[in-house]
């Protein structure tokens, strides 16, 4: 078994956004084409101030704008330099292998290589009804498009057949690209999930979204074990958790269970979760998956949790349930300027 190397110097940070819609400065929610441009804004800041990754999700509702990531980071494309430009996630069970991988090698040539597809099942479902899958093959579908997405990467003429689209024979995409198109699979904690990921050797994100951090250790270990077993390289984890940062820790907190706790609450309703308390707040700001506090509190948690886990790449999905759009560009800079700095601080002491 062949394993990454720890290397605190080598940790890439990134932001994850799903396009929620924030709040000006009156108050107002903003409509979500502006809430669509706010995120572009939100994107170049983050490429000026060095961050690694933007992350963009897909969603089809009216709390998130974003419906077509690889459009937006189209935009981001032309007003970035060297930001990495990815989706979070596409969820490619309600779409099409062929179309996805033509739009990403689109994306890839338009920002000169900086395109990264990021594939999941997708954990809200409105996708399948609106796009005319059934929920019952909802396993099946990202199985049998998978296994297609690995054979356009190859860029040669493809021959395949499956359960859920029709077959191709000796048939090529294009545009091709000038470098191979990264792919990573995110997985909120399925092991069927994460073995998939290492058999056909894809980098592994892990969404960490609730609880403590080290419970997912198992599931490392299982990618790593996965891919040993399929004579598969052992790729660099990503993380992607959320979090909330300000100037103090009282601050943080104060924002934390007004929007991003809002966020968790609205979800857990349609789900038929109980609400979210203040003890389970308390944990997870404290102990669980919530980054939450001044830039000092935030590094040490970050620190921790990039330690036992081994992780190569952190996002952070920033500006949950409303955070007003001032608010969410200081996030980002407090993130870049004094969490990110500190976290390489840190892992560096330690070594």
């Amino acid at each position: 078994m062949t394993k990454q190397k720890f290397d605190p110097a080598k940790i890439d940070f990134g932001l994850d956004s799903f396009g929620d819609i924030p709040l000006s400065a009156s108050g107002q929610l903003l409509s979500q084409a502006a809430a669509i441009r706010q995120v572009v804004a939100e994107g170049v800041l983050a490429d000026e101030l060095g961050l690694k990754v933007i992350a963009l999700g897909e969603h089809h509702r009216a709390d998130y704008a974003i419906s077509s990531p690889d459009v937006v980071l189209a935009a981001l494309a032309a007003r970035t330099k060297q930001i990495t430009l990815a989706s979070g996630v596409t969820v490619l069970s309600s779409d099409d292998p062929v179309r996805v991988y033509e739009r990403f090698a689109t994306l890839a040539a338009l920002s000169n290589s900086r395109a990264e597809v990021v594939l999941g099942r997708g954990s809200f479902l409105e996708s399948f009804p609106l796009y005319g899958y059934d929920l019952r093959d909802y396993d099946l579908l990202f199985e049998d498009k998978l296994s297609l997405f690995a054979e356009l990467l190859k860029e040669r003429p493809v021959t395949w057949s499956g359960k859920t689209r029709s077959s191709l024979k000796q048939m090529d995409v294009f545009p091709k690209t000038e470098q191979a198109l990264p792919v990573r699979i995110a997985v909120g904690g399925t092991p069927a999930s994460v073995v998939r990921t290492a058999k056909y050797g894809f980098p592994l994100t892990l969404a960490i979204i609730g609880g403590r951090a080290e419970r997912f250790l198992p599931y490392v270990q299982l990618y790593q074990r996965a891919a040993d077993q399929y004579q598969q390289p052992i790729q660099p984890l990503a993380v992607h958790s959320h979090g909330l940062i300000a100037a103090t820790d009282d601050e943080a907190k104060e924002l934390a269970w007004k929007y991003l706790r809002e966020s968790f609450v609205k979800v857990g309703q349609e789900r038929g979760w109980a609400p979210m308390g203040q003890e389970q707040f308390n944990f997870e700001i404290n102990e669980g998956s919530f980054y939450v506090g001044s830039p000092e509190t935030v590094a040490q948690r970050l620190a921790r949790t990039i330690k036992q886990l081994g992780v190569s790449r952190f996002e952070l999905a920033y500006g949950a349930g409303g955070l007003p759009a001032a608010q969410r560009m200081k996030l980002i800079e407090l993130y870049a300027q004094q969490v990110v700095p500190r976290v390489r601080e840190l892992l560096a002491e330690e070594e």
